[in-house]
Formats: structure tokens, C-alpha cells, sequence
């Protein structure tokens, strides 16, 4: 199993081009953090219960629980594919879990990819995030908009703003982010596993700058 380290801020798109990457390779499969969690929080399982509260302060979950989320996934699957990990690990003491995690399964981090966006911008994707409560498909009002304003493509559903996307809580995402997840960056690059690339422009163009960074 092959390990891809997708890093940047809240709203880089990592998330956007991990979907996009899988979506045209079927040896890709898109890890999601987040997206783990907010279905443990959906089905009210004890380990959503207890992620909810910190999800909603705009907190990172602890090491341990997102770990342990990680850890199962990878025994579940087989070893020929490619993770895209979105979301894990935020932290050094993280990354130091998904080495030890890693190396019981036979594996390795190939490569650390940062998505390098200003804060302007993050802010902006954010604001105009929106998902799909009813199938989790993403949108965005002016990047990815649905054909119908406000409604799902895929089921018609009514789209909503993720708790843990509007203002204030976004404010404390991006300062959490600068204070624990950037340490990373020194970390992977002392490591020469780290690839930075721009993350800004037409879509399609930052996916293939991930998927060059990646060979």
C-alpha cells in the first residue's frame, strides 16, 4: 500500500482533488478524516458521540480517536491500492501514529503534497462551501455549483452549510491549523517527503499538478 499525504489549510481543496484523482484511478482511494467523522456523528456511534462535541468548537479531534479510525480502515483493505489521505495526520504526534500504523501493515508516507493557498482565499472557498446532508456530495456557489441552485445533482436534496463552516468557527480552524498542523510541513520536509504546489487556479490544473507531484 502506497501512502499519499494530501496537507494545506482548511478549504487548500484537498478534499476536491483527492474526490477528483479517485474518481479517473481506480488503484486511488480517497481517505477522509473528516468524512469518517461526520458519519460517525450522523449514526450517533461512541466514537461520534464523542467527536461531535470538539467538531462543533471548530477542534481538532483527539490523536487517539482519529488514529484508531485510521488503523481500522487499513486492516480492512487490500495492499494494491494508493491511500489519499485528506485530513490525517494534523498534527506531529499524529504523523509519528500513522508511521507506526503504517509499518505494521508493510507500508510507508511515499510522499507529502502541500496545496499552497492565502488565507484570503480560503476564506472565501469556505464561505461558499455547501454539502449534500442526505448523500455528503460537495458543492461550492461559485467554484462547483450544483445545476439547480441549492439542490443536490445526485439525490435533490436541499443543500446546507456544514456547521463547522461558518464564520467564527472557520476563524478558529485556520488559527488551530497555523498552531498544530504547520509543524508538519518541517516535519515531511526534513524527511524529503514533501512537495509543495500551488493551489489555486482552475480545478483541473491543480489536479494535475497533485498528480504529477505524485509519480
Amino acid at each position: 500500500m502506497k501512502i499519499v499525504i494530501l496537507l494545506g489549510a482548511p478549504g487548500s481543496g484537498k478534499g476536491t482533488v483527492a474526490s477528483r484523482l479517485a474518481a479517473t484511478d481506480n488503484t486511488l482511494r480517497h481517505v477522509s478524516s473528516g468524512e469518517m467523522l461526520r458519519e460517525a456523528v450522523r449514526l450517533q456511534t461512541p466514537a461520534g458521540g464523542e467527536a461531535e462535541g470538539y467538531m462543533k468548537r471548530g477542534e481538532l479531534v483527539p490523536d487517539e480517536l482519529i488514529a484508531r479510525m485510521i488503523a481500522e480502515l487499513m486492516g480492512s483493505v487490500g495492499q494494491s491500492c494508493t491511500w489519499l489521505l485528506d485530513g490525517f495526520p494534523r498534527t506531529v504526534a499524529q504523523a509519528d501514529m500513522l508511521d507506526g500504523i503504517a509499518s505494521l501493515r508493510g507500508s510507508e508516507v511515499a510522499v507529502t503534497i502541500l496545496l499552497d493557498v492565502e488565507d484570503s482565499v480560503l476564506v472565501d472557498r469556505i464561505a461558499g462551501r455547501r454539502v449534500c446532508p442526505k448523500c455528503g456530495a460537495g458543492y461550492h456557489v461559485k467554484n462547483i455549483p450544483p445545476r439547480k441552485e441549492g439542490i443536490c445533482d445526485t439525490c435533490g436534496a436541499d443543500l446546507v452549510i456544514r456547521k463547522d463552516d461558518d464564520t467564527e468557527t472557520v476563524k478558529n480552524r485556520l488559527a488551530v491549523y497555523k498552531e498544530q498542523t504547520m509543524p508538519l510541513i518541517a516535519y515531511y520536509r526534513a524527511r524529503g517527503k514533501l512537495l509543495s504546489v500551488a493551489g489555486t487556479g482552475p480545478l483541473e490544473g491543480i489536479v494535475e499538478r497533485v498528480r504529477q507531484a505524485m509519480a
